[in-house]
Parts: structure tokens; sequence; C-alpha cells
């Protein structure tokens, strides 16, 4: 029998995520795919997960996470970032083990951020796969931020704190650097041209296999209303939407843009009342979207230039003015800008008049055109969820 044959048998799978939704959104339809397989995937997350996890045919494993995922207030110094992550690890391998050491996986798969999951696999000598719904550390990631990292203030006692735990968790990796950097083996769900340097990443270790959408993108609709003749999808994702008076600079902007069709995402905490009073017919304000289903049929996105939003953008072949927030939405929005597809905007520069003249100048721009179109066909080529299914069943 053909080793791809022995791969194809049913196998337990268990995905250890961490609760937050630009994290688990990306991987679903890897679970999802290897669920229609035939394998028995199990999904450790906190319970507030399980509406997004559960419809994937995956079994929820609850793990009560210490991480502030329900109100998003998290803290812009990355020591103090590190340093939650680490506490989520320390409360939540227990959990692991109570719910695995009896029921082992046969191969772990598990997000950046849950690198809890190697500690585990580690201590029961099991195969392991990172999914990153991000880019991943690049061949001189070390020297160019890591170093740079190590020198702030906190650093040391970090380190030494994150030592005594390897010490002691059962992981037989236990240089720290070595341990929550490049896995041995990954599979990154982002195009590779969001990469930086993917020229020095190890082809042996990590597959990029693109934005992996499948049913997501199947089961959501947006109507585009008559007369529309394009459409502008704003959005600032799910973390970074208490932002009325950048909203109040889009609605000046593109309101009454003549043609255009403005679906302006607000989210929860911003009542579209602090927009002003008669909004322009042009303006459609929720506080949620089905995004792709709207950037199928979008001209250009208004994007905070999140990993996920900024690969959806990629793969439906849709200009961005990118305005990053936070964490790597800068570095985001900058290879954006470089791969030819992009204005970036920074929150304080970005008025009406700004953001107006970067949608023109981007819709009117032939090469722009041919950027997006170029880098569309390349991330639908690399493969999605199904490629990701087949690397990961190779690993079995």
């Amino acid at each position: 029998m053909s080793s791809r044959r022995l791969a194809r048998r049913r196998a337990h799978i268990a995905m250890i995520g961490v609760p937050m939704v630009s994290h688990v959104l990306p991987g679903l339809e890897v679970i999802r795919e290897l669920v229609a397989r035939g394998h028995r995937v199990s999904y450790a997350n906190d319970p507030a997960t399980a509406a997004l996890i559960e419809p994937t045919g995956a079994e929820l494993v609850a793990c009560a996470s210490t991480l502030p995922f329900r109100d998003n207030i998290w803290p812009e110094d990355p020591i103090e970032a590190s340093s939650l992550f680490l506490d989520d690890a320390m409360a939540v391998l227990p959990q692991l083990h109570a719910a695995f050491d009896d029921d082992p996986a046969d191969l772990y798969l598990y997000d950046i951020g849950a690198y809890v999951a190697r500690a585990l696999a580690e201590a029961q000598g099991r195969p392991l796969v990172q999914l990153s719904p991000t880019f991943v550390a690049w061949g001189g990631y070390q020297e160019e931020v890591g170093a740079a990292i190590a020198q702030l203030p906190g650093a040391d006692a970090l380190e030494a704190r994150f030592k005594e735990w390897l010490a002691g968790c059962g992981a037989t990796t236990l240089d720290v650097g070595e341990f929550s950097g490049v896995p041995p083996r990954g599979i990154a769900t982002v195009p590779r041209a969001m990469q930086p340097h993917a020229d020095t990443v190890d082809p042996d270790r990590i597959d990029f296999v693109g934005p992996c959408l499948g049913d997501r993108a199947r089961q959501q609709s947006w109507t585009r209303p008559a007369g529309a003749d394009k459409v502008l999808f704003v959005s600032l994702g799910s973390s970074y939407t208490t932002q009325p008076e950048f909203y109040r600079q889009c609605v000046a902007a593109f309101g009454n843009l003549p043609g255009w069709h403005v679906v302006l995402q607000i989210g929860k905490h911003v009542d579209p009342a602090e927009l002003g009073p008669d909004l322009p017919g042009n303006i459609e304000v929720c506080s949620w979207a089905p995004q792709l289903a709207v950037l199928e049929q979008a001209d250009a996105f208004v994007t905070h230039a999140g990993m996920g939003s900024s690969s959806e953008g990629l793969f439906y072949g849709v200009p961005m003015i990118a305005v990053p927030q936070g964490a790597e939405q800068p570095m985001n929005a900058d290879r954006l800008v470089e791969l030819g597809v992009a204005r970036r905007v920074d929150t304080d520069s970005a008025t009406a008049g700004v953001l107006r003249d970067a949608l023109l100048a981007l819709t009117s721009d032939p090469e722009v055109a041919r950027r997006c179109a170029a880098l569309k066909a390349e991330a639908r080529a690399e493969g999605g969820a199904s490629r990701a299914a087949d690397l990961i069943e190779a690993e079995l």
C-alpha cells in the first residue's frame, strides 16, 4: 500500500488555538477539509469560539484562556504582550494534558500564538505542524527583530520565566528562541507575496498555501445595489472598530461620490448616530458585513491591513487603502504598497480629502489593476485548504 493511501487512513488530529477571531477564521476551512476527509479532529480553544469551530465538524475541547480576547485591550509594549501569551500557555497546558494524555492525537496542529501545543506534543512524542495565520520568521528575523526585542525593558525577566516554564513543562526543546521561533514544520495560510524576505524562508520547513476560504466564502451573500457602478468596502477588522472620527471622515470622503456605493462597517461599539444626521444615500452603514461576499464584488477596500484582510484583498484582486492600527499592520501596509496594490494612509492623516484622493488615484491607475490581477492569480494558485490538508496528511 502506498504511503499516500496510508496517510488517508482515519487519524486523530488535534488543533490547539487561541481565542482571537483573526487567528481562528483563517484555518477553519483547513479543519473542515480534514473532517471531510474522514479524520477525527479535536479543536482545543476557549468555549467562546464554539460557534466558529463546531460548524466545521470538529469537536471543541474547551480550554479556558487568560488572553484579553473579550475586550480586545492589548498592551502596546511587546514584552507585556508576550508575557500574556506565556501566562496563557501556563494556564492552558494542564487543561491540554487533562484532555489529551489519555487520548493523544496522532498529530497536533497549532496556531502561532498557541506554542503551548509544542510542549504537549514533545512530552507525548507526537508530530507537530504550525498552522500560521500570518507571516513566519524569516532567515534574518532573529538578528533584525528578535535582537531588538531582547533589548527592551523586561525582556530578560520574561526569558528567565519562559526558561523556567520550559524546564518543568515536559518540553524537549529548552531554548526559548528555538521553541517559540520557526517551527520544524509549518503551513502559512497567507499568500507568499505577504511574507517579508520570502526568499530566506526554508521551503523544507514552511509552505504557503494562500487564503483558505472554501465554504466560508460560499456561505456568505451580499447584493450589490442596482445602479452601483463601483463598490467600496470600509472595515477596520474586529479589534480596532471604535473609531467614530475615522468613519466620519469616510462619510465626508465618499458620500455622494458619483457612481460609488460604500459599505461602511463600524463594529458594535459605535452608534450610527455618531456619524452625523442625514447620511448620503450611497453609504450603507452596518455593524458587521459579510466581508468575503462584499470583497468579491468590490472595486476598492479601505482596510486596517490585518493579515487576514490583506490576504483576502489580494485573493479578490482589490486595490486597497491601508490604514494600519497596530500589531503587524504597519508592516503589512508597507508590504501592500511595495506590491503595487495599495496606498498607506495613517489614521492621523486620514482626512476626507486624503482618503478620496487615494481612492481615485488607485482605481484609475492601470498598473495597480495589472498588479491586482497578477497577485490574485498567484494567491489562488497556492492551493488553499485542499493543499494544506494534503501537507498535513503527509506528516501523519
